[in-house]
């Protein structure tokens, strides 16, 4: 071999190397082009894009893949291209996402708060398992199962986990109570639990009834007419019916609620999809409180339903709304089930009020929750809370009722009489006593040293005259709060004051059998719109 050749040849044996895998490379990719297009041809005419890319990465993709999993994590994203209301539902939260609206659930049967980092009894329910088995109010459950949950800073969820379980099973609860230094274990056999929307129903006044609704769910119009019969036997001559914070729930049931305080043939809502056919709902006049003063609650936290009951009401000049502007969503979901037990909430119709308002506040197609839901935080940015002449409608979405009232749509019900967010009383002492708990900690704490007492209240007036005997309740309150840790000035204490003891007295409230009418019937001096709530039907 010549000088020149010698030259050439590791040059010429690299460029044939190269030549040699360029040429492997296109043969390889062209065998797998043609495999591709044999498995391709072999699946037929794609229905969509999205399917056929599935099904090409199912029977293509270089490593096994999981299409389960890749399909859970499309279905979120492809529900949130709709509107904000419409969402994808996975099989593993399906229970308790239908809990509260299908009005049981499988457990114990006991209220309980683990505020403390213990599992303390504050109620249980009557006739219940719990019940049956022994459990009281102020018993400590420090072992589920052997399990021990007491000052191990368990959640609180995986402790209702622990203790719920499928109707006919047994858990074990090693109990402490009073001052035994022994836990007691007691069986318990899991059954069904009613879960009630309703949650206070008394009298506010000698003839003005209070109702406080927390959401639609499959039971809420028996509830209320349970409670409207209660309170009628007790002289309630008009009603506060409380919305706040009612997020909504059934449809139906917002429905046959207003049908109870509608005279017969009166529009209560409509429903139009996207094809203009529309449902249309009328009162039939069977309802229990058709002629009743009626005063309905609501705040920016009350929505769907509750505005269809809210419209309906306001729309048909039946009674008086007061509070600051609903939530506003005017859209419709269905709930289709999935064959893996997951399911869609789908938007399938918009809803109106009787004069045609639609009160869905705008949104754009594929907007984030985010984004969504910072409409309420601009209410506070931009005063609406607190000033009802913030609040600008157009006049494109002006309506007027039969008897002349003036109404809009284009996003939430505007109460016919506005109260501001109240902030008296609510110092920074106020603030950190809340925050950090301590105002709980110490009804909870005052509850035990009461129990026995506690235990045996009944009714609304024997809850305030076992209150009313504590002359020094915010003093006693204001020392455990220094213990713990936070010091009041003496202006601090004297501004709070009022606050602070409607708190307590609440809070104990709530802690006794009463339950929730314990708090709300407590907390009514402070709460502004539930006072300017009697002062409208007291002019009535």
């Amino acid at each position: 071999m010549d000088k020149k050749s010698k030259i050439l040849f590791p040059i010429l044996l690299a460029v044939a190397v190269v030549v040699g895998i360029w040429v492997g490379s296109v043969a390889s990719s062209n065998r797998y082009a043609r495999m591709s297009g044999e498995i391709i041809r072999s699946m037929g005419t794609p229905r969509d894009k999205l399917s056929y890319v599935m099904q090409i990465i199912d029977a293509a993709y270089v490593d096994p893949v999981n299409m389960d999993s890749v399909r859970e994590a499309l279905m979120p994203e492809l529900m949130a291209q709709l509107d904000p209301h419409s969402i994808y539902i996975p099989a593993r939260e399906m229970s308790d996402v239908n809990e509260n609206l299908e009005g049981e659930f499988d457990g114990i049967g006991v209220v309980f708060n683990m505020s403390t980092d213990t599992v303390t009894v504050l109620n249980v329910i009557a006739g219940g398992p719990s019940y049956k088995a022994g459990i009281m109010p102020g018993d400590r459950i420090v072992t589920i199962d052997s399990k021990n949950v007491a000052g191990v800073k368990m959640p609180q969820d995986s402790v209702m986990k622990l203790l719920r379980g499928k109707r006919g099973t047994t858990v074990t609860v090693g109990v402490g109570r009073g001052s035994a230094k022994e836990l007691v274990n007691i069986d318990i056999v899991r059954d069904k639990i009613p879960i009630k929307s309703i949650d206070a129903a008394f009298m506010m006044t000698t003839t003005t009834g209070f109702i406080k609704l927390s959401t639609f769910s499959r039971n809420s119009h028996k509830e209320l007419v349970e409670a409207i019969e209660k309170l009628e036997k007790e002289g309630m001559k008009s009603l506060i019916f409380d919305l706040r914070d009612n997020s909504g729930g059934y449809l139906d049931q917002a429905i046959l609620i207003a049908n109870e305080f509608l005279p017969a043939g009166k529009m209560i809502v409509y429903t139009e999809d996207r094809f203009q056919q529309r449902q249309v709902e009328y009162s039939d006049g069977t309802g229990e409180c058709t002629d009743i003063p009626l005063v309905i609650l609501i705040n920016e936290y009350s929505a769907s339903s509750s505005e269809i009951l809210a419209g309906a009401v306001q729309d048909n000049d039946r009674g008086t709304i007061i509070g600051r502007r609903s939530f506003g969503k005017g859209l419709v979901q269905n709930q289709l089930p999935l064959p893996d037990g997951s399911a869609v909430r789908l938007t399938v119709a918009r809803y109106y009020t009787p004069t045609g308002r639609s009160i869905q506040k705008p949104y754009e197609m594929g907007m984030s929750a985010e984004e969504y839901e910072a409409d309420i935080l601009n209410r506070y940015l931009h005063n609406e809370v607190f000033s009802a002449d913030s609040i600008v409608f157009a006049d494109s979405l002006r309506f007027v009722t039969e008897g002349g009232k003036v109404v809009y749509g284009g996003g939430g019900i505007m109460p016919d009489v506005f109260v501001p967010l109240d902030t008296v009383g609510v110092t920074d002492y106020y603030l950190e006593v809340m925050n950090k708990n301590i105002l709980y900690r110490y009804t909870l704490e005052y509850v035990d040293r009461h129990r026995t007492e506690v235990n045996r209240l009944s009714t609304v007036a024997e809850l305030n005259a076992f209150l009313d005997k504590d002359r020094n309740l915010v003093d006693d309150f204001v020392r455990y709060a220094e213990r713990e840790g936070v010091k009041a000035t003496r202006r601090e204490i004297e501004e709070s004051r009022e606050l602070v003891l409607a708190e307590l007295r609440a809070y104990i409230g709530r802690n006794t059998p009463l339950e929730d009418a314990g708090f709300y019937s407590n907390i009514y001096p402070v709460d502004i719109t539930l006072l300017k709530a009697v002062e409208v039907l007291e002019k009535e």
